[in-house]
């Protein structure tokens, strides 16, 4: 894997931090797109930055952002979301994040996960591992759900699901249940510090760096089909490699 796409990736996450700190918590302007989701001049200034720097290193790479949209094609391609949890960016609340991903060949190769407000930045590298702030993480290898600490994700789409009984069994069984929701349970599960992440209603540009981090932690991720992450992706079943086989089994065969 080409380091030099970390590097730029990482480049492209400190201006957007910078940008979007200088928003945080102040007199933002909110508007709301068509799909009823809110969006700032924050979100679209930090798109602009990124897009500015991975443009400038990589002119023959496509870009596809959440706010600037792009065309998924070509050999590389890098997904974008300049601020992922823009609610909680908009209510003054730090459970946002900067997610910056590349794919090759249609395969996920780097992720950037950045969230500033907690000043935590993790970064993944196809074959080189995952780290936060610099310093190696892996996930913690647990076999029982009763021992594991599980967080959700948009769990109203999974209410209205037929995987909503397999939900109520993980609650029962699980030893703490968390909602963090956002970039934060995937950063915890990496570096050891949650064991299952499981959410629904998400699409690529939220999931595609963070995808990159827990594999390269040593994790598993799949859809709630046990199917690959890819641009059509809208659930999440994240653990170490035994505990997610063990999760998907029993949810498959209910």
């Amino acid at each position: 894997m080409n380091k030099h796409w970390l590097a730029v990736a990482t480049e492209a996450a400190r201006a957007a931090e910078s940008i979007a700190m200088s928003f945080f918590q102040g007199d933002v302007q909110v508007e709301t797109k068509a799909d009823e989701s809110p969006v700032t001049e924050a979100d679209r200034a930090c798109e602009r930055a990124i897009r500015s720097i991975i443009s400038d290193a990589f002119p023959d790479h496509a870009l596809v952002g959440e706010e600037y949209g792009g065309e998924l094609e070509g050999r590389f391609v890098w997904l974008i979301d300049p601020i992922d949890g823009t609610r909680s960016f908009i209510r003054g609340l730090p459970f946002w994040s900067i997610q910056i991903a590349l794919m090759v060949d249609g395969e996920l190769v780097l992720g950037v996960s950045s969230a500033p407000a907690f000043n935590e930045r993790a970064c993944a590298l196809r074959g080189h591992g995952a780290t936060i702030n610099d310093s190696p993480i892996e996930v913690r290898p647990v076999d029982s759900l009763t021992q594991s600490d599980v967080s959700f994700g948009n769990i109203r789409s999974l209410a209205r699901s037929k995987q909503w009984p397999w939900v109520g069994r993980v609650i029962e069984q699980a030893a703490r249940t968390r909602g963090y929701g956002d970039f934060y349970s995937y950063h915890r599960l990496a570096a050891g510090q949650q064991d299952v992440v499981i959410e629904s209603d998400v699409n690529i540009l939220d999931i595609a760096a963070l995808t990159v981090v827990v594999r390269e932690a040593g994790g598993s991720v799949t859809d709630l089909q046990g199917q690959p992450i890819g641009l059509n992706t809208t659930s999440i079943l994240a653990a170490c490699p035994s505990l997610h086989a063990t999760l998907l089994k029993d949810l498959l065969s209910s």
